[in-house]
C-alpha cells in the first residue's frame, strides 16, 4: 500500500508516494501558486493512477503542531487535519513538524547522504540534533528509546541569539532596533541572510538568491555575508548540542547550507561550534554533518508513519 508523503515548507512543497520499495518520484510545487494546502495536494493526487491512490498520508509542516488545527508559520495557510484527511480521501493522516520529520530521517540516512564538517565520532545510542536555515530556522532532536526513536520537535529557532564579538554585537543590535527581538531565525534564514548583507554592506536590500548569485560570481561582500552567517550558525548549533548532549551528532539541513557546501566546509562554522571556553573538548567530540540527500524529510515521514502503524 502506498503512502502520501509531503514536506510543506514556507515556500515550496515536495510530494511523493512512499512504499516498501522506497520513495517514488518527487514533485515540487511553489506554494504561492495555490490558495491552500488542500488544493495543492489534491492537484498532485489527480495526477496519480487510480490504482496508486493512497489511503494514508504523512505531512511535515513548517509550524508548531499542537493539535488537529495547524497554522503555518511563514505562509498564511491554515488547515484542520480531519477536514484535510477527508478532502483527500484518506483513512489516516499523520501531521508532524517539519524538523521532527527531518530528525526522524537521521537513522534512515546513509554515508552518501551526509557531508562531514569537522571531526568527532558519533555515539550510536546518544541524542541527535537536526538544525537548518531555510525560509525559517528549524530545530529538533531525536532520542533513542530501546529499539525505537522519539522525536522532540520545538521552536528553538526563536530562541534569543547572542553575539561573540563586536561585529556580531552590532548586527544583533541592528536586528533588535528593527524587530524588537533578535531570535536566531532573524539572522539564520533566507530573510536573515538578506538582513545580514544589508547591515554589513548597505545599499538596496537584496534577495537571498541575488546574494548567492553574487557569491558565485566571486564578489567579496557576498562571501563575507555568508561567512558571518555560517559563524552565527556554528554558535547556535553548539548551543543546541550542549543543551541536548548531542553525542549522536549534529545534522544540518534546510535549503541554504547544502547550496554552499564547499564554502561552508571551509568556513568558521566548526571553529565557532567548538568555541565554548571550558567546553571546547566536549564539543570537539561531537560530529557534525550537512545533509545532502535532497528529500530527507520524506524519508522521515515514511519512518514516522511506519512507527505509527500506518504502513
Amino acid at each position: 500500500m502506498s503512502l502520501l508523503v509531503a514536506d510543506i515548507g514556507g515556500t515550496n512543497t515536495r510530494v511523493a508516494l512512499a512504499s516498501d520499495g522506497g520513495i517514488g518520484p518527487v514533485t515540487a510545487f511553489r506554494n504561492a501558486a495555490f490558495p491552500d494546502l488542500a488544493t495543492l495536494l489534491g492537484r498532485y493526487l489527480e495526477t496519480q493512477p487510480a490504482a496508486d491512490r493512497p489511503r494514508a498520508g504523512a505531512l511535515s509542516v513548517a509550524a508548531p503542531i499542537r493539535g488537529d488545527d495547524v497554522q503555518m508559520s511563514n505562509i498564511d495557510w491554515h488547515f484542520s487535519r480531519p477536514v484535510l484527511c477527508k478532502a483527500l480521501g484518506l483513512d489516516h493522516l499523520l501531521v508532524a513538524n517539519d524538523f521532527a520529520a527531518l530528525a526522524r530521517s537521521l537513522p534512515e540516512l546513509g554515508a552518501a547522504d551526509l557531508a562531514a564538517v569537522g571531526g568527532g565520532t558519533a555515539i550510536a545510542n546518544a541524542p541527535r540534533v537536526a538544525i537548518g536555515p531555510g525560509t525559517g530556522l528549524g530545530v529538533a532532536s531525536l532520542l533513542p528509546a530501546g529499539d525505537r526513536w522519539i522525536t522532540l520537535p520545538g521552536e528553538g529557532g526563536h530562541a534569543t541569539l547572542g553575539a561573540t564579538d563586536d561585529q556580531e554585537a552590532a548586527i544583533v543590535r541592528a536586528a533588535r532596533l528593527r524587530y524588537g527581538h533578535c531570535s536566531a531565525e532573524r539572522l539564520l534564514s533566507g530573510h536573515g541572510l538578506a538582513f545580514l548583507h544589508e547591515t554589513l554592506h548597505g545599499g538596496a536590500p537584496l534577495a537571498p538568491e541575488a546574494i548567492g548569485a553574487r557569491f558565485a560570481a566571486g564578489e567579496a561582500d557576498a562571501a563575507q555575508t555568508l561567512e558571518v552567517f555560517f559563524g552565527f550558525l556554528g554558535s547556535m548549533a553548539a548551543n543546541v548540542a550542549l543543551t541536548l548532549g548531542a553525542f549522536g551528532g549534529v545534522y544540518i539541513g534546510g535549503g541554504i547550507v547544502p547550496r554552499y557546501l564547499e564554502a561552508f566546509q571551509r568556513s568558521r562554522f566548526r571553529e565557532r561550534f567548538e568555541a565554548k571556553g571550558r567546553y571546547k573538548e566536549y564539543l570537539r567530540a561531537i560530529p557534525a554533518w550537512v545533509i545532502v540527500d535532497p528529500y530527507p524529510a520524506l524519508k522521515g515521514l515514511a519512518a514516522l508513519a511506519r512507527d505509527a502503524g500506518h504502513r
